[in-house]
């Protein structure tokens, strides 16, 4: 496959601190990402997917697939371009004053909603104002914190003001989970009829088939190449390479290597690209015996990291600690038991009174990425000797993201989307205030406070530090294993030209892709 066998870290790396630098609330590119190709406008593209999205409305998107299709169909204030640096979006500027408590976006002229609607400063106070609200439930609720005040003072112009300095904002403001929606539009609207300012709209959906976009001739920018897209859903990855062999399919993400390899032939070409993502088994802290942290770090000892990367990954990818973000990248090493001990283990559910050992009730997610069983199976495998047992419940996409939005489980067997800001990737998680944290299950006055200088510094040396002291901070803690990062494989068909597959798993390259 392309790409050959290097690891994710070093791949990374040439993502390199310019990533970081972007992040900075004083900094801002003057321009949008570029296409890729020149190829020939319009054709249709069908994508293999495993799983029909559980969500389209995008501020409670979490499930891969669903998020891959939204990032489509929606636009955000700014954008990340193909290295991970935050460019404009709907925004074409922001500016922040000297203290950083004020910031001003000057958003772009000519923009519109799908259905017509002209997009200005008042959806913008609107949906900001409403991500923040609890009622709303939005995942990246917690990525507003520090916005005390929204005030739309001309159609153009969107002014925050700030509680602190957020070094954080730009990159936490790009992601689809902060879509603009218009101020006239409601849920249960959106759910069924997507109205985004992205570059592509709604056109079908056959519930469990298959979901179709066509281009959105109105797009501010460059206007996407093809004329549809189709979403097309299968129930497993090697099912998709059959379809791709047959020429039904013409472009597929997949998580398997070994699915990928076999994919791989004369008409289809793979490209591997490592991801921020990062697979982990979360313990939820609150629960049972996990309430110990000693029965938690008695998991964390019992478990080879490197054993559940080749046995579910073909050892395709790297063991990771708790940040992927590059430029503050943790050391996998710098925990308790970098190497698996049983001996410890046994010491430490010793000091839990649980020495006769414990049971953990886990649930597992089967068709949102092709890993997880076979995680989840080694898992328990390796912990079994450790007289721990993971109980394991698999459960289909949408029924697994269900109990891991209620924090309705004492493990998870997961994979999380990482993201090139650190704050972005964990403060909604592990911070008291966080909107996820009951997900985490795990929170602390000395987390709340790092976070907080995180947010406030935009000095790159110093983030990192701090950093560095989270994710020390978890680990210590055994808030939850973090196991290993891999990689995304793209398999496309010969005709397919100008798609960018990107470190966090995004598929807005599609606005480029062409099909001959």
């Amino acid at each position: 496959m392309n790409g050959g066998n290097r690891g994710v870290r070093g791949a990374l790396a040439a993502v390199g601190l310019a990533a970081a630098v972007a992040l900075t609330i004083t900094g801002c590119s003057p321009a949008k990402p570029a296409p890729t190709d020149e190829g020939t406008a319009g054709g249709a593209l069908v994508i293999g997917v495993t799983s029909d999205p559980d969500t389209l409305f995008p501020w409670k998107a979490t499930q891969f697939q669903a998020v891959n299709v939204l990032q489509n169909l929606y636009g955000t204030l700014t954008e990340f371009d193909a290295d991970l640096n935050v460019v404009p979006g709907l925004a074409e500027s922001w500016e922040a004053s000297e203290d950083g408590l004020t910031v001003t976006f000057t958003l772009r002229e000519g923009v519109t909603f799908a259905d017509g609607s002209t997009f200005g400063s008042e959806d913008v106070k609107f949906s900001l104002e409403a991500i923040q609200a609890e009622a709303t439930a939005a995942v990246s609720r917690t990525s507003l914190a520090s916005v005390a005040a929204i005030e739309a003072p001309d159609e153009q112009t969107v002014v925050l003001t700030l509680t602190a300095p957020d070094a954080a904002l730009p990159a936490n403001l790009a992601v689809i989970n902060m879509a603009m929606l218009s101020s006239d539009d409601t849920e249960a609207e959106l759910n069924t009829t997507p109205n985004g300012t992205g570059p592509f709209v709604l056109e079908d959906r056959k519930a469990s088939q298959s979901l179709t976009l066509a281009k959105n001739d109105a797009y501010w920018g460059d206007a996407a190449k093809l004329d549809t897209v189709e979403f097309r859903v299968i129930p497993d990855e090697s099912s998709i390479v059959s379809a791709m062999q047959s020429g039904n399919v013409q472009l597929a993400v997949f998580d398997d290597p070994l699915v990928a390899q076999t994919a791989e032939s004369g008409t289809v070409t793979v490209e591997k690209t490592p991801q921020l993502s990062y697979h982990a088994l979360q313990l939820n802290a609150r629960r049972g015996d996990l309430a110990d942290v000693n029965v938690r770090l008695a998991i964390q000892c019992a478990v080879d990291r490197q054993e559940v990367l080749d046995t579910a990954a073909l050892g395709e990818g790297e063991v990771t600690g708790p940040i992927t973000s590059p430029a503050y990248r943790s050391d996998p090493d710098a925990r308790p038991c970098p190497e698996r001990d049983l001996d410890q283990a046994a010491e430490y559910l010793d000091k839990a009174g649980k020495s006769d050992g414990v049971t953990i009730k886990t649930i597992v997610s089967q068709g949102e990425y092709a890993t997880s069983v076979n995680e989840a199976q080694n898992l328990k495998a390796q912990l079994a000797e450790a007289n721990i047992t993971l109980e394991l419940e698999v459960l289909e996409s949408g029924a697994f993201v269900d109990r891991w939005i209620a924090a309705d489980f004492d493990a998870a067997v997961a994979l999380n989307g990482g993201r090139p800001d650190p704050d972005g990737m964990y403060g909604r998680y592990f911070t008291s205030t966080g909107n996820l944290n009951q997900v985490a299950g795990y929170s602390s006055p000395e987390l709340d406070a790092l976070f907080a200088e995180g947010k406030q510094s935009s000095d790159p040396d110093e983030r990192k530090d701090i950093y560095a002291q989270i994710s020390e901070n978890l680990e210590d803690n055994a808030a939850w294993v973090w196991l290993f990062t891999s990689y995304s494989y793209t398999a496309a068909s010969s005709e397919v030209q100008g798609f960018t597959p990107m470190a966090n798993g995004s598929l807005q390259y599609l606005r480029t892709t062409t099909v001959n």
